[in-house]
């Protein structure tokens, strides 16, 4: 048996890589207004130093996935970790708010490398089912712990040592996750015959940008702007445009024939609705804590624990109840609780107290996190081996869609409500329902049993 069957330093190189870059979408959070005041940045500087990272990483998810399959996934995983660990670095030293927002970039590019590696190189790492979903549920409980653990990381690091440490604490897990993936991690086949589709890696790019771009502007300028409306409608393009590349294409970064598979494009719907529910929950949240009830950035972390205590938990569980019972309960009853959370908070009353908040709160990071190991099972499995780096790649743009979504619609619901507590039961109900939608999703999608991907025995 090959040694990286018989230990676990695959999954854990891998999920320090993915921590680092879910950790980053959530940590600045509380930072960035310590760094605007500290590097005098305007408020487009502001915007820039948070939603640059977001923009790069989502619209180059497919790309690192086309290029994994094409160059070794466990290279291109390399690439990314050593490309974000260094751009981090900059981040730390940063004179200034134009050098810090360059360095996002560069770090959003190096994430959206490791992302679509990281689901391939552990069903690479682990071939048989049952240790399989193991590392999915533990690679899903990075996710749920590092976006809930952003905001209390943060407000302890920007209280005590100083914003900067918030970039300088990537610097020594980058370095672990670099050694153990290249000591512990077998090399990954190479597919030069895959050649890259340029033509659909622009529109796939552009596509996701314009989108990302347009949803958190809706949130700051409200969903009626032209310049929004211009950037959603040109999102709106770009995916045509891909959709008739990938078609003509002879060597199509995402086969078309691969999102008629029900388990392939509804596993990557189920995603972006539950992120759509759990980041748009954060995001309000943290809004609800810091300017309605006061929380300083360490309390508001220390308030949001509830839903990250949930996350390590309920992906375990998750992974060890799926060789009994398969994946579609445990996906379809996580996302019902989810979704009994957030409509809890939505009947919760205008201004209730913080002690009725913790059940939705719990519910909502359980149910997430539980549902999260079977919907990636699902995605992987429909996936040839030849295409796990792009079946990943998929999945995780559509997750990056959702949370991108669910924060810009918070976001306007609050700045447009004719009250906080109401826009704040009105994000959580319309979150409610995509959980809803999820669990139907899952409930016609996902394999009541786990299967092998296809071409493995």
């Amino acid at each position: 048996m090959p040694p990286e069957q018989r230990t676990w330093a695959p999954l854990l190189a891998v999920c320090a890589g993915y921590f680092m870059v879910i950790l980053d979408v959530t940590v600045i959070n509380v930072a960035v207004p310590v760094v605007g005041r500290e590097l005098s940045a305007s408020l487009t500087g502001i915007q820039w130093i948070t939603d640059g990272y977001t923009l790069v990483f989502a619209g180059f998810l497919l790309t690192g996935g086309a290029l994994g399959d094409r160059l070794g996934n466990r290279r291109v995983f390399c690439w990314g970790v050593a490309v974000f660990t260094a751009a981090s670095a900059a981040c730390a030293l940063a004179p200034g708010t134009p050098f810090l927002v360059v360095a996002r970039l560069v770090e959003g590019l190096g994430a959206a490398l490791i992302v679509p590696g990281s689901l391939a190189l552990l069903q690479q790492a682990y071939p048989e089912p049952d240790v399989r979903s193991r590392a999915f549920g533990l690679w899903g409980a990075m996710a749920g712990i590092a976006a809930s653990a952003g905001p209390l990381l943060g407000g302890l690091l920007v209280s005590t040592v100083g914003w900067r440490w918030v970039f300088l604490i990537n610097l020594p897990v980058g370095a672990a996750c670099l050694a153990l993936t290249l000591r512990h991690m077998a090399r990954s086949p190479r597919r030069a015959d895959r050649a890259l589709d340029w033509p659909a890696q622009v529109a796939v790019v552009a596509a996701v940008a314009l989108l990302t771009a347009g949803l958190n502007e809706a949130g700051r300028r409200g969903w009626s702007d032209p310049a929004v409306l211009a950037g959603l409608g040109l999102a709106a393009l770009s995916a045509v445009a891909f959709a008739l590349r990938e078609r003509l294409a002879r060597s199509p970064a995402l086969p078309l024939v691969l999102l008629r598979s029900r388990a392939m494009s509804g596993g990557a719907a189920i995603g972006l609705l539950f992120n759509f529910g759990f980041y748009g929950m954060v995001f309000t949240a943290s809004l609800e804590f810091q300017h309605q009830r006061g929380y300083s950035p360490l309390g508001t972390g220390l308030a949001l624990f509830p839903a990250v205590a949930m996350t390590m938990f309920a992906s375990v569980l998750s992974a060890r109840l799926s060789r009994r019972t398969g994946d579609r309960p445990l996906v379809v009853s996580g996302m019902l609780l989810a979704a009994l959370g957030l409509a809890g908070w939505a009947a919760a009353g205008a201004d209730p107290a913080y002690g009725l908040l913790v059940l939705p709160m719990m519910a909502a990071g359980f149910g997430t996190s539980f549902a999260l190991t079977g919907s990636t099972a699902t995605v992987m499995g429909a996936a040839p081996p030849a295409y796990s780096g792009a079946a990943s790649a998929l999945f995780n743009t559509t997750r990056q869609v959702g949370s991108a979504t669910g924060v810009a619609l918070g976001g306007s619901l609050l700045a447009s409500a004719a009250n906080y507590g109401t826009g704040i039961r009105t994000s959580m109900g319309i979150g409610a329902v995509a959980y809803l939608g999820a669990a139907v999703l899952a409930w016609w999608c996902v394999p009541a049993r786990a299967r092998r991907p296809p071409g493995v025995t």
